[in-house]
């Protein structure tokens, strides 16, 4: 890894105006761009809009697509790594929450959500694979949102050379703090049992299908402990230097280190058996 400013956004986006929210993703991206940030994230199915009802569906888009070429050019012009949320619909027509990965050089790269929370399952089709994407010196993988709830993911992350998790999310209700409260149970856990960065932010406001979210973003050190957080409830950004140093001293600490020490053949044998003794 190498040093790097990343920016994570704290957006609100209106459900199924994706025009309104891709205008509104302007300003951020110039900000962080003149803040001097390498990457700027956004929050889970921020141009889309979040929603779990049906009529989200007509929003979706294949990527390519319009989408993903108008954040090329903002990637281009601002020299900046976009980090931004869809609605994606693939050729069979499938729905997938999916996150892009915009670099000023063209690549274009996508994770679709691994796990649907049961309110979305009617809607949406999860993903089937675990990319990790490489930017400026940085290995990093995304998990969007209900992703952060299964241990193994981030583990599955992390053994494929992830220095850092995105988590950009769509988690409403409750207030910044009361949110806050909830993301210390989990994402502390995800940096520490792993020895890597986690970048978090979520949408904040009304999105004009029922849905309140609390503002909050949260960066997360190797070790566990939070290096940075905003619980402001409104539309803003957190801008920080993620150091090298700072993973190494985990990474290269024998006692601190614990990837390198599983035994996954016990755990995966174990449940091997577990399922046949059950049939």
């Amino acid at each position: 890894m190498q040093d790097i400013r990343i920016s994570a956004v704290i957006f609100r986006s209106v459900a199924g105006d994706v025009r309104r929210n891709l205008d509104a993703m302007q300003p951020w991206i110039k900000a962080s761009g003149e803040a001097g940030a390498a990457v700027v994230c956004f929050p889970e199915m921020n141009i889309t809009g979040y929603s779990n009802l049906r009529e989200i569906k007509d929003s979706a888009e294949p990527v390519p697509g319009p989408i993903s070429r108008d954040l090329s050019n903002l990637s281009k012009n601002h020299e900046i790594v976009i980090l931004a949320g869809i609605l994606e619909r693939d050729e069979t027509g499938r729905i997938f929450p999916s996150h892009l990965v915009i670099r000023p050089d063209g690549f274009v790269g996508v994770y679709r959500k691994l796990h649907i929370a049961p309110p979305e399952q009617e809607n949406f089709t999860p993903g089937d694979t675990i990319p990790v994407f490489d930017v400026n010196g940085l290995r990093f993988g995304i998990q969007l949102c209900y992703d952060v709830h299964f241990p193994e993911l981030s583990t599955q992350m992390a053994i494929k050379g992830a220095e850092l998790i995105f988590i950009p999310h769509a988690s409403p209700r409750g207030t910044p703090k009361d949110k806050y409260r909830s993301w210390m149970r989990h994402l502390t856990a995800r940096a520490f049992d792993n020895s890597l960065f986690i970048v978090a932010c979520n949408l904040v406001g009304d999105n004009g299908k029922g849905l309140d979210f609390p503002g909050i973003a949260v960066i997360i050190g190797p070790s566990g402990e939070v290096i940075e957080k905003n619980l402001s409830g409104k539309e803003s950004m957190v801008v920080l230097d993620l150091k090298a140093q700072d993973l190494n001293r985990v990474r290269g600490h024998r006692m601190r280190y614990f990837l390198p020490n599983r035994r996954p053949e016990l755990y995966y044998g174990a449940e091997r058996k577990d399922k046949d003794v059950s049939r």
